[in-house]
């Protein structure tokens, strides 16, 4: 009798932890969103919008992007050595870049040690728009502003912009 019921709890812990591994894990909800192109170190990248410290940058970027980039004004008190850049070009070659020119173009992507998703911004204007060039990489940027092709403005904008894809990785 005491050896049958040890069969039958052993029997019954078999079908339990059967059942446990053939179950289904429950599975991790995910997010789709809306990835922009963009290069680094001359390579293109795929990152997101996530959060921007002014309302007008946040609102042109969920209208071009069609997904919710929120207006987070405590973005701008980030430590700047805690930023990274972004530049964005306001002139030049048309593309898919926010203001409806070349995309932009990021420094420090994962796995250098600057990396972060916070980014200063940093306007691009070609001081004469018929000579503009594809830039990719911001050598190229600030080559081309030291030879005075290019102006850079900072008007005091952070953006969360986490890459998703990148030269030698992807989340």
């Amino acid at each position: 009798m005491k050896h049958q019921r040890s069969l039958l709890v052993l029997l019954v812990l078999s079908i339990f932890l059967a059942a446990c591994a053939s179950a289904p894990a429950e599975e991790m909800p995910t997010a789709l969103l809306p990835a922009g192109m963009a290069y680094a170190e001359g390579k293109e990248i795929y990152f997101i919008h996530t959060e921007a410290s002014d309302e007008a940058v946040a609102g042109l970027l969920t209208d071009m992007m069609s997904s919710p980039v929120v207006y987070v004004p405590s973005l701008a008190q980030v430590p700047a050595e805690s930023l990274a850049e972004v530049y964005v070009f306001d002139n030049g070659l048309e593309g898919m870049g926010p203001l409806g020119f070349q995309a932009d173009v990021f420094d420090n992507p994962p796995g250098t040690p600057g990396y972060t998703p916070l980014r200063r911004l940093n306007v691009v204007t070609w001081v004469d728009p018929a000579n503009a060039r594809l830039l990719t990489s911001v050598s190229e940027i600030l080559s081309a502003e030291q030879a005075g092709e290019v102006t850079i403005a900072q008007p005091g904008v952070v953006i969360n912009m986490p890459f998703v894809v990148w030269d030698g990785g992807k989340r």
